[in-house]
């Protein structure tokens, strides 16, 4: 039961969403990332992205993602209006690849990334 006007989009639709951050960690290319105006990130618990362009910003021309050298692995799902990611993240300066697991807020009613959870985990053996 929607509200005259307002379309749901579907899972692969919300998915492109997503994958377009992980595109922007290696391009740079935060506007190209459809971010809610009051999206907000956090990473491991602790907040490290505030509403407004923070994020486009910080994507575009943050210095910790000039070290991202690439995503790879991507396992995608959506859980309600939860879209999840687990992929791997090659990184210059680390050794081993980092294990990523990352949670985007995007309801199917207003696809745009409302809030990005970001767990860093052990590599895969």
């Amino acid at each position: 039961d929607q509200e005259a006007g307002v379309r749901a989009v579907a899972e692969p639709e919300r998915i492109a969403v997503a994958d377009a951050y992980l595109m922007a960690l290696l391009t740079h290319k935060g506007t190209s990332v459809d971010f809610h105006p009051d999206a907000i990130r956090y990473e491991a618990g602790i907040k490290t992205g505030r509403p407004g362009t923070h994020l486009t910003k910080s994507l575009t021309s943050g210095p910790q993602y000039r070290l991202v050298k690439n995503v790879r692995e991507q396992n995608w799902s959506v859980d309600g209006d939860d879209v999840v990611v687990d992929f791997v993240l090659d990184v210059r300066l680390l050794p081993k690849p980092v294990h990523v697991y990352e949670t985007f807020l995007i309801p199917a009613d207003d696809p745009r990334i409302r809030r990005i959870d970001v767990k860093f985990r052990r590599p895969r053996q």
